[in-house]
């Protein structure tokens, strides 16, 4: 667990941790906060499907695709056993996710717009095991492991526990690999090399080097997703990079509205550009501010655009 400190006339007071007392502690606080945390959005909790109740159904609105989170306060479950059979439930009752999905948001999304490979689970627990952990240090499973904390005066810490292995879990063989692989053919996790394969060695490079600019900046990320990949500060993303063949589209959020409304939303960012680098892109639920990064003329300035939004 991580330690917290206050620092108060030049000297550190460790901050006294607390217990959760329920698993359902862990649920409220997730529930409430789903955007703030993970960018998602809650449809339902307590959802029951399959045979299966799933503790918080939630959709994420960039990749149009579902998130399950699940909650625990021991480690005595099989991560890879319970998120696979979650995985495939869902896969099968497919209906049953979009009407629930339908009947409680606001979103206007026909089934056919959901994107069921990108679909993933998010673990939430005090701690997890090393088992546990090792059972998910695969390059391509579609799982996240948060570890939750709590101290006095009402502090919270989230860390994730991230995966450093190039290997694949279609590797492992025994009784777990039929459901794997079935909803592995539906279920991709991608990575930069996804990308790489779709673009000429001049754009690898390009996204490479700036990358690298990119890389002293403090608590930089990246999350990659099919279509892109994202710069994220703080679990929040900050700078959209689509791969072309020959370019890099680049955005930058300036506006947003699902329902269409978007001239009636406030300005997330006003981008000082006064070189006039980026262009404005609008369709209906969106603002953005849009470049195409095709050589490294400009590469200097942009880094001290895409600092400025990072920094925002």
């Amino acid at each position: 667990m991580n330690q917290i400190y206050k620092l108060k006339n030049k000297k550190l007071k460790e901050i006294e941790s607390t217990i959760f007392n329920l698993e359902k502690d862990i649920q409220t606080i997730v529930e409430n906060n789903t955007e703030e945390l993970f960018d998602i959005k809650l449809i339902k909790s307590e959802f029951s499907v399959g045979g299966y109740r799933i503790d918080s159904l939630c959709f994420d609105e960039e990749s149009n695709s579902f998130v399950i989170v699940e909650y625990k306060k021991d480690k005595s479950y099989s991560v890879i056993d319970q998120g696979y059979s979650y995985l495939s439930t869902m896969l099968n009752n497919k209906s049953d996710f979009v009407l629930e999905l339908i009947e409680n948001s606001d979103l206007s999304i026909k089934k056919d717009q959901i994107d069921w490979s990108q679909s993933r689970i998010i673990f939430v627990s005090p701690s997890f095991s090393s088992y546990q952990k090792n059972s998910v240090n695969f390059k391509d499973v579609p799982f996240e492991l948060w570890e939750i904390s709590k101290f006095s005066h009402d502090l919270i810490n989230f860390h994730q526990i991230t995966s450093t292995s190039k290997e694949s879990i279609s590797n492992i063989g025994g009784n777990k690999k039929s459901v794997i692989g079935d909803v592995g053919k539906e279920i991709q996790v991608y990575d930069e090399e996804t990308h790489f394969s779709r673009v000429s060695p001049h754009v690898k490079d390009l996204y490479l080097e700036l990358k690298e600019r990119m890389s002293s900046w403090e608590g930089i990320d990246y999350r990659v997703k099919k279509n892109y990949i994202t710069v994220v500060n703080q679990n929040k993303n900050k700078v959209y990079l689509n791969l072309q063949k020959n370019r890099i589209k680049i955005h930058i959020l300036r506006r947003i509205d699902y329902d269409g409304k978007v001239k009636d939303k406030k300005v997330i960012h006003n981008l000082k550009d006064p070189n006039k680098l980026f262009k404005i892109k609008k369709d209906s639920h969106k603002e953005i501010y849009e470049y195409f990064l095709k050589d490294d003329k400009d590469l200097d300035y942009l880094v001290l655009l895409l600092k400025q939004k990072y920094d925002s």
